[in-house]
């Protein structure tokens, strides 16, 4: 390793991450470039279409799909975004909904049928609630990442100039995803991308006591922003997964040391210490071993959803590093 392997990585900035980001914890070996896209969504789109940089978070679903058609790039089990999916999924008072599975006969709104927040929320309301999926008419308004997904006969686009937004306001949908997942903004990740209000209340109003619940129950944590190799850098040298990981695994531990410490807490780190009081000390956690239950959790829910089009392997997900 005297000399040191170019990479060109799109990581978003993180508090756990921007020591990586900014040099101060270097990724042995390696002489990374580090580019930053806003919003990170645009960048999971130019990796899984263009395969635009050597590493790269990516929505771990987007991740999945495209590993299940033959994307050449591979997970490193760093999870740098966690949150559960009890809520979020706003209904309109007048429709009727009561429960999960009034749902069904119903149009819902979410930007894309493939976006993280969707799918883990599907999950939950399937087999925590009995919702069958099927019978619900999921509306989208933005593109699919990957462009070879076929999407199910039950997902529908917005009409061309409606956003998801306007179409809840006239009461032409029944319940929208929250924020950027669904009704929470407008237009494109690549342009004209705008925060909308979206006051609604939430399906599930004591979703942090069911989530609690079912963290401990399941062991499942829902993970987003997972970290992608490209598989030929893997190829020709492999232990830079092993040296990525350290240094994310360093960047991480310096930052839950000024959580406990309490220093300098941002709304993000604020979000963590809560998530403290469901999931323990590290509301990170990286490894395979530590995140089995959820990885699996997600790769069943993707091919139950009709998102992938075979089971995956854990082998054929996550990067090896012990080589």
């Amino acid at each position: 390793m005297s000399t040191k392997v170019h990479l060109k990585i799109a990581i978003a900035d993180h508090p756990q991450t921007s020591a990586v980001r900014d040099g101060s914890i270097p990724i042995e070996g390696v002489e990374a470039e580090f580019v930053t896209v806003k919003p990170q969504i645009g960048a999971f789109r130019r990796m899984v279409r263009d395969v635009e940089f050597d590493v790269c978070e990516l929505a771990p679903t987007t991740y999945i799909i495209a590993r299940a058609y033959g994307a050449p790039f591979v997970g490193l089990p760093i999870f740098v975004v966690r949150r559960f999916h009890h809520g979020g999924l706003l209904v309109r008072p007048d429709a009727g909904i009561k429960h999960p599975k009034d749902l069904e006969g119903k149009k819902v709104g979410v930007r894309a049928y493939s976006v993280t927040t969707g799918v883990w929320t599907r999950q939950v309301l399937m087999d925590e609630f009995g919702l069958d999926s099927s019978k619900v008419t999921w509306v989208v308004d933005d593109e699919e990442h990957v462009t070879q997904l076929t999407l199910p006969s039950n997902v529908i686009h917005a009409p061309e100039g409606s956003s998801l937004a306007d179409m809840m306001a006239k009461g032409e949908l029944a319940a929208g995803f929250g924020a950027n997942a669904g009704i929470g903004r407008t237009g494109a990740p690549t342009g004209g991308w705008k925060e909308v209000e979206a006051d609604y209340p939430d399906l599930l109003p004591n979703a942090t006591e069911l989530e609690t619940e079912y963290y401990a129950r399941t062991g499942v944590y829902p993970m987003h922003g997972t970290i992608v190799v490209k598989d030929s850098v893997l190829a020709e040298h492999p232990w830079i997964g092993k040296s990525i990981y350290n240094a994310f695994a360093q960047a991480k531990n310096e930052w839950l040391a000024r959580l406990d410490a309490g220093q300098s807490l941002t709304a993000g780190d604020n979000k963590y210490l809560k998530l403290r009081k469901i999931v323990g000390h590290d509301p990170l956690p990286y490894g395979i071993e530590e995140n089995r239950k959820t990885i699996e959790a997600l790769e069943t829910t993707a091919f139950k959803q009709g998102l992938t089009p075979r089971r995956m392997s854990m082998e054929e997900l996550f990067f090896d590093l012990r080589v």
